[in-house]
């Protein structure tokens, strides 16, 4: 995954998200495709489909929850074939805007400030300076740590030169030798 700008957006105000919640779906165009290629440094992405789902928890606290779909082309390892695959997944997170002054206070905090660390659950919210979200960018953080880094095509196995030459005996079995030699 690289550092510049993702090849898909779809951005959020979830200060106008109701109770009620609401579903945004969001798929890739075709000519986002190989711009997501790029992005995961693969060979292509054929589809990417998902459907997002949000609900308001309190005032400045949200679920996102996620149902994606993704067809991709990579290369295989050993053959260089094309490999494709397909993934599905589901995931969600838990989100928390900053309230204003939270938000003032941490700019405090940089300024040199004194910044205390409260020792918290395993799972707490991602925190968000602003309202406005990127709900695409999820989706590319969790498919970019489903994507196999090592494809391979199926019955392909990656085998070792079978050179002749006598394999070097490692220390250790020249020890056991000598042990057994002794006793």
């Amino acid at each position: 995954m690289t550092s510049e700008t993702p090849p898909i957006e779809h951005f959020y105000d979830l200060s106008n998200l109701s109770e009620a919640g609401d579903e945004v779906r969001i798929a890739a165009t075709t000519e986002q495709l190989p711009g997501l290629a790029a992005w995961f440094d693969i060979e292509g992405v054929e589809h990417l489909e998902a459907v997002v789902t949000l609900t308001r928890k309190g005032k400045h606290h949200f679920l996102y929850e996620a149902v994606l779909a993704a067809d991709l082309v990579q290369s295989c390892v050993v053959s260089l074939e094309p490999v494709k695959s397909h993934h599905e997944l589901r995931f969600s997170r838990d989100l928390r805007v900053k309230p204003r002054q939270a938000r003032h206070r941490v700019a405090e905090e940089e300024k040199g400030g004194i910044l205390t660390l409260a020792a918290g659950e395993d799972e707490v919210p991602e925190e968000l300076d602003s309202s406005r979200f990127d709900l695409a960018l999820p989706l590319l953080e969790e498919l970019s740590l489903d994507i196999d880094p090592y494809p391979r095509s199926k019955g392909v196995e990656f085998e070792t030169s079978t050179e002749e030459n006598p394999k070097e005996e490692s220390p250790f079995a020249a020890l056991k030798r000598l042990k057994q030699g002794d006793g």
